[in-house]
């Protein structure tokens, strides 16, 4: 682990966020991407433009991209992805282990995603996760999109537990930290980003994990 110099303690809580947190997301989006970008008369971007540029939801990315054809870009967008999101779907190393682990100890789980929500949900399904979470909360569900602070406290709702520090938003992004602090929750960041990029300036992660393998024995040690 990669901690910040924070006392985190022991959460009551943990939501997390789905692409390139739970599940290995970069490749169908890439592809989807690319045909939308295409379509639309816009240059392709790079596997690397991709990862370094996709952050927020459709509704709130695609019209700066692309202007008031965004829903026509939405749409060709989600022909693609959904025509083969599902058979590429994969999780992360590590992830089911976490999963299991936490909802073995009790803790209420949950995801806030930018992805649409009931395609988050169908692939929830799929991978046959669902059991594990309380609520999945993705994009257009609550009335405003992550980095808000809307779809958190609706993943909260029903579980008894208010959002605070003793909620963890865990991700892999800045908006992902963004959003956990605009919620007053503890922004925790997995994967290889790193706190001194650009990116987390104004939204450093409390505690910083290499994977899911490694969040998963920093609760194990618990």
């Amino acid at each position: 682990m990669r901690s910040r110099p924070v006392s985190a303690g022991r959460p009551r809580a943990l939501l997390f966020d789905w692409d390139n947190t739970l599940v290995d997301s970069w490749p169908v989006i890439h592809d989807a991407l690319q045909q939308t970008l295409t379509a639309m008369g816009h240059p392709p971007w790079t596997l690397e433009e991709s990862k370094a540029r996709v952050r927020l939801s459709l509704r709130d990315s695609f019209p700066v991209l692309f202007g008031t054809r965004w829903e026509e870009a939405r749409q060709i967008y989600l022909d693609a992805f959904l025509a083969t999101h599902l058979e590429r779907l994969a999780a992360l190393p590590g992830a089911v282990e976490l999963l299991e682990h936490l909802q073995a100890a009790g803790f209420y789980l949950g995801v806030v995603s930018n992805k649409t929500g009931p395609v988050l949900r169908r692939e929830a399904e799929r991978l046959g996760w669902s059991r594990y979470f309380g609520r999945l909360v993705g994009a257009t569900d609550a009335a405003a999109d992550k980095p808000d602070p809307a779809p958190i406290f609706m993943a909260l709702e029903g579980s008894g537990i208010v959002a605070g520090p003793e909620v963890w938003y865990i991700g892999d992004t800045a908006v992902d930290m963004e959003c956990a602090l605009n919620a007053g929750c503890r922004p925790v960041l997995v994967g290889p980003a790193k706190p001194v990029d650009a990116e987390f300036a104004s939204h450093q992660p409390h505690l910083v994990f290499d994977d899911c393998s490694a969040l998963f024995l920093h609760f194990r040690a618990l």
